[in-house]
Protein backbone atom coordinates (compact mmCIF):
# COMPACT_ATOMS: atom_id res chain seq x y z
CA UNK A 1 0.00 0.00 0.00
CA UNK A 2 1.26 3.22 -1.11
CA UNK A 3 1.24 5.90 1.35
CA UNK A 4 0.59 9.63 0.36
CA UNK A 5 2.50 12.29 1.61
CA UNK A 6 2.30 15.77 1.91
CA UNK A 7 4.37 18.71 1.32
CA UNK A 8 2.83 20.90 3.60
CA UNK A 9 0.85 19.81 6.89
CA UNK A 10 -2.84 19.60 7.09
CA UNK A 11 -4.70 22.32 9.16
CA UNK A 12 -7.69 21.32 11.47
CA UNK A 13 -9.58 24.64 10.91
CA UNK A 14 -8.62 27.61 8.51
CA UNK A 15 -8.34 28.89 5.26
CA UNK A 16 -5.81 27.09 2.57
CA UNK A 17 -5.34 29.35 -0.63
CA UNK A 18 -4.01 27.07 -3.30
CA UNK A 19 -2.71 26.95 -6.85
CA UNK A 20 -0.87 30.19 -6.50
CA UNK A 21 1.35 30.93 -9.31
CA UNK A 22 4.60 29.98 -7.98
CA UNK A 23 6.78 33.01 -7.47
CA UNK A 24 3.75 34.88 -6.30
CA UNK A 25 3.54 33.59 -2.48
CA UNK A 26 5.54 35.79 -0.84
CA UNK A 27 3.90 38.91 -2.29
CA UNK A 28 0.44 37.34 -1.98
CA UNK A 29 1.39 37.39 2.12
CA UNK A 30 3.18 40.90 2.28
CA UNK A 31 0.36 42.95 0.26
CA UNK A 32 -2.74 41.55 2.10
CA UNK A 33 -1.08 41.40 5.65
CA UNK A 34 -1.97 37.53 6.28
CA UNK A 35 0.83 37.58 9.43
CA UNK A 36 -0.93 40.04 10.80
CA UNK A 37 -4.12 37.83 11.61
CA UNK A 38 -1.20 36.25 14.70
CA UNK A 39 -2.62 32.62 13.19
CA UNK A 40 0.29 30.06 12.51
CA UNK A 41 1.06 30.71 9.20
CA UNK A 42 2.41 27.63 6.46
CA UNK A 43 3.72 28.34 2.88
CA UNK A 44 4.86 25.92 0.38
CA UNK A 45 7.19 27.67 -2.43
CA UNK A 46 7.44 26.00 -5.86
CA UNK A 47 5.63 22.69 -4.96
CA UNK A 48 4.43 20.02 -7.75
CA UNK A 49 1.00 21.51 -9.44
CA UNK A 50 -0.32 18.56 -12.21
CA UNK A 51 -1.63 21.58 -14.05
CA UNK A 52 0.70 24.51 -13.62
CA UNK A 53 4.05 22.72 -12.83
CA UNK A 54 4.82 24.47 -9.88
CA UNK A 55 2.69 26.74 -7.50
CA UNK A 56 2.71 28.14 -4.29
CA UNK A 57 0.01 27.10 -0.81
CA UNK A 58 -0.42 29.30 1.71
CA UNK A 59 -2.53 27.93 4.66
CA UNK A 60 -3.76 30.27 7.72
CA UNK A 61 -4.91 28.04 10.67
CA UNK A 62 -8.01 29.72 12.76
CA UNK A 63 -9.00 32.27 9.84
CA UNK A 64 -11.61 32.46 7.62
CA UNK A 65 -11.75 34.79 4.41
CA UNK A 66 -14.73 35.77 3.18
CA UNK A 67 -15.63 35.70 -0.62
CA UNK A 68 -15.00 39.57 -0.69
CA UNK A 69 -11.40 38.91 0.78
CA UNK A 70 -10.98 36.10 -1.26
CA UNK A 71 -11.08 37.32 -4.60
CA UNK A 72 -9.14 40.30 -4.07
CA UNK A 73 -6.50 37.80 -4.53
CA UNK A 74 -7.50 37.39 -7.89
CA UNK A 75 -5.54 40.49 -8.73
CA UNK A 76 -1.79 38.32 -8.01
CA UNK A 77 -3.45 34.69 -8.33
CA UNK A 78 -6.39 34.70 -10.48
CA UNK A 79 -6.69 30.68 -11.01
CA UNK A 80 -6.37 30.19 -7.08
CA UNK A 81 -8.71 28.92 -5.13
CA UNK A 82 -9.55 29.23 -1.27
CA UNK A 83 -10.71 26.59 0.72
CA UNK A 84 -12.19 26.80 4.60
CA UNK A 85 -11.26 23.75 6.50
CA UNK A 86 -13.30 22.60 9.27
CA UNK A 87 -12.00 19.58 10.97
CA UNK A 88 -9.14 18.75 8.52
CA UNK A 89 -11.62 18.61 5.43
CA UNK A 90 -12.52 21.57 2.87
CA UNK A 91 -15.87 22.53 3.45
CA UNK A 92 -16.17 25.08 1.37
CA UNK A 93 -13.82 25.89 -2.31
CA UNK A 94 -14.38 29.05 -3.76
CA UNK A 95 -13.62 30.33 -7.46
CA UNK A 96 -12.12 33.66 -7.26
CA UNK A 97 -13.64 36.24 -9.64
CA UNK A 98 -11.84 39.65 -10.11
CA UNK A 99 -13.89 42.53 -7.95
CA UNK A 100 -15.09 45.64 -9.51
CA UNK A 101 -13.05 47.69 -7.04
CA UNK A 102 -10.38 46.83 -4.79
CA UNK A 103 -9.16 49.42 -1.57
CA UNK A 104 -6.73 49.61 0.81
CA UNK A 105 -4.44 47.06 -0.40
CA UNK A 106 -2.75 48.62 -3.48
CA UNK A 107 -1.01 51.62 -4.09
CA UNK A 108 -1.08 54.04 -6.95
CA UNK A 109 2.42 54.06 -8.61
CA UNK A 110 1.73 57.45 -9.39
CA UNK A 111 3.78 59.58 -7.10
CA UNK A 112 1.83 62.90 -7.87
CA UNK A 113 -1.29 60.40 -6.51
CA UNK A 114 -3.39 62.35 -3.67
CA UNK A 115 -3.42 58.76 -2.25
CA UNK A 116 0.17 58.97 -2.10
CA UNK A 117 0.69 61.68 0.41
CA UNK A 118 -3.02 61.70 1.90
CA UNK A 119 -4.56 60.43 4.99
CA UNK A 120 -6.87 58.33 2.24
CA UNK A 121 -7.32 54.89 1.22
CA UNK A 122 -6.34 53.61 -2.03
CA UNK A 123 -8.83 52.52 -4.34
CA UNK A 124 -9.23 51.28 -7.39
CA UNK A 125 -11.76 50.23 -10.34
CA UNK A 126 -10.67 46.99 -11.71
CA UNK A 127 -10.86 46.03 -15.44
CA UNK A 128 -10.57 43.72 -17.91
CA UNK A 129 -9.69 44.93 -21.53
CA UNK A 130 -8.39 42.69 -24.61
CA UNK A 131 -7.29 39.88 -21.68
CA UNK A 132 -5.36 42.38 -19.74
CA UNK A 133 -6.78 43.55 -15.85
CA UNK A 134 -6.65 47.08 -15.96
CA UNK A 135 -6.49 49.22 -12.71
CA UNK A 136 -7.87 52.90 -12.34
CA UNK A 137 -7.09 55.24 -9.42
CA UNK A 138 -10.08 56.45 -8.01
CA UNK A 139 -8.05 59.89 -6.86
CA UNK A 140 -5.80 60.28 -10.10
CA UNK A 141 -7.75 58.54 -12.27
CA UNK A 142 -4.82 57.09 -14.23
CA UNK A 143 -5.07 53.73 -15.28
CA UNK A 144 -2.34 50.90 -14.71
CA UNK A 145 -1.82 47.17 -15.85
CA UNK A 146 -2.02 45.34 -13.00
CA UNK A 147 1.80 44.53 -12.92
CA UNK A 148 2.46 48.20 -12.26
CA UNK A 149 -0.14 48.36 -9.57
CA UNK A 150 0.71 45.49 -7.30
CA UNK A 151 4.69 46.44 -7.68
CA UNK A 152 4.15 50.10 -6.55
Amino acid sequence: MTQKQYSVEAIQHGTVIDHIPAGRGLAILRQFKLLHYGSAVTVGFNLPSKSHGSKDIIKISGVHLDEKAANRLALFAPEATVNVIEDFQVVQKMQLELPDTISEVLRCPNANCASRGEPVTSRFYVRRHQGQTKLKCHYCEKTFSRDAVTEA
